[in-house]
């Protein structure tokens, strides 16, 4: 008996049924796809980074702005770093301000904390999305596993979960602050030159004068790595001594209008991003190196007039950025010119 379907004897047309792709149809497709998938991922990696830089920016923007609001109340701009003289409060001694914390213990009291009030410290305030895991964990994470990176020491020799000492610095930094502006520890050292915390009057151009910018991360934080101690407390020194070279606090004092400070030279000193190794925060050519360049090459940059602008490294030195004081050494000539 014939089975086959009324419509089918009578068309000659094969059941939908029973049709199929070919071999050489799927593989059409399949190429398709593919070139599809070849078009826009790149599209859509170019538009996840401009996500990242923006969000970079505005984090970046807030921090600027709760700068302001610091020295508004202060008047003057909160120290990079101290060496606190408890384990956990955030107050800290002049004469304790060496040039090693007299009591290891104690940690330091970061300018990230400095910038909120106890108790009131949002969190990823210094964090960006740009950032390898949000940004560089403090010096001395804490008991707290997840501060800490891989294979990173504290102070002390301490491994991941050593309690003492713990930083009053937030768990993720992805943001440095300019050293010109805000001072070191070093406020009682006998050298030539010693710390002084900045008074905004001092700047003499806001809006071309850097506030802070963004850490370049390497691996593992190793641009911030000094063997093992993650120095994410650190801030950029942007400027080397015209005598004794990186050692800025060797300088002599200087009289009258001679310089004694200079930016870095732009074509020598900073090296390509593939170049920066371990280290970068002490880099003997400067510390610009541990700038970052993930966006585009550039980082972002916040100024002490608070707006927030994607520049390269190179052009923070050509255009004088990092301000043409080195206002928190003590001295009489602080003046910098670029010197080649």
């Amino acid at each position: 008996m014939d089975r086959t379907p009324i419509h089918t004897h009578r068309t000659g047309r094969v059941p939908l049924a029973a049709r199929a792709f070919t071999l050489i149809e799927l593989l059409v497709v399949i190429a398709i796809i593919a070139l599809l998938i070849g078009i826009l991922l790149p599209s859509l990696s170019k538009a996840r980074a401009t996500a990242q830089q923006i969000k970079a920016a505005a984090q970046l923007r807030a921090v600027g702005q709760a700068v302001t609001n610091y020295t508004v109340d202060f008047k003057v701009f909160p120290p990079a770093y101290v060496y606190g003289d408890s384990l956990t409060g955030e107050t800290w001694r002049i004469r304790d301000q060496l040039e090693s914390n007299p009591v290891p213990a104690t940690g330091y009291v970061h300018w990230s904390w400095a910038l909120f009030e106890s108790g009131n410290v949002p969190t990823d305030a210094f964090a960006s999305p740009a950032a390898l895991n949000g940004g560089a964990p403090a010096t001395n994470p804490g008991k707290n596993f997840d501060d800490w990176e891989p294979g990173q020491v504290n102070d002390l020799g301490g491994t991941i979960g050593s309690p003492t000492p713990e930083d009053r610095q937030l768990k993720r930094v992805a943001f440095a602050g300019n050293a010109a502006v805000f001072p070191r520890n070093k406020f009682a050292t006998s050298g030539p030159r010693r710390n002084r915390l900045v008074n905004p009057d001092w700047i003499n151009s806001h809006s071309t004068t850097i506030l802070a910018t963004e850490f370049q991360e390497g691996k593992d934080w190793e641009t911030v790595r000094v063997g093992q101690v993650i120095k994410s407390h650190r801030p950029i020194t942007p400027f080397v001594g015209r005598s004794a070279g990186q050692e800025v606090y060797r300088e002599p004092p200087g009289t009258g209008t001679e310089a004694r400070f200079a930016y870095p030279d732009p074509d020598r000193d900073i090296v390509d991003p593939k170049q920066v190794g371990a280290g970068a925060i002490e880099d003997p050519r400067t510390n610009l190196n541990a700038v970052s360049r993930k966006h585009g090459g550039k980082a972002n940059f916040v100024f002490a007039d608070g707006h927030v602008a994607l520049h390269s490294v190179q052009e923070t030195i050509e255009k004088r950025l990092w301000g043409d004081q080195f206002y928190s050494l003590t001295g009489r000539n602080i003046s910098v010119l670029i010197d080649r």
